[in-house]
């Protein structure tokens, strides 16, 4: 009966170690992008999202692509400055960060947005860096 009692024990301790991990691992951060910092310009065309793991919004750039903009998560976005109401469909911004390091995707992990003269940044610790 102990025996039992000991894989009991196991399993549950397997099981709080897995769920631990599995919120941090699928979490990402900046590996995944180039290391040098670009700036880009384009026409909004889904405005900024606060929902999931982090803020997202999309620009379409002179050339058309549309770029999927990746912004700090929606806490620290929002307290940029920058709500899902701030910059509406059609307008142009800037976008500050580090690409993907895939050419393929259209991508950008942003550390800051420029919209009508006000700049958010959203990952002001990662702008010293930029320099």
């Amino acid at each position: 009966m102990a025996v039992r009692h000991w894989h009991a024990a196991i399993g549950a301790a397997a099981c709080a170690a897995f769920e631990f991990t599995v919120p941090a691992a699928a979490h990402h951060g900046w590996g995944g992008n180039v290391d040098e910092v670009t700036s880009m310009t384009g026409m909004v065309v889904e405005g900024v999202k606060l929902a999931g793991p982090h803020g997202t919004m999309k620009i379409k750039t002179a050339d058309g692509k549309v770029w999927d903009i990746t912004l700090a998560p929606p806490y620290r976005t929002s307290s940029a400055g920058l709500k899902q109401d701030t910059i509406p469909v059609g307008e142009m911004v800037t976008v500050r960060g580090n690409r993907n390091r895939d050419p393929n995707r259209y991508e950008m992990k942003t550390i800051q947005v420029e919209y009508a003269g006000r700049h958010f940044n959203v990952y002001p610790e990662r702008e010293a860096f930029a320099h």
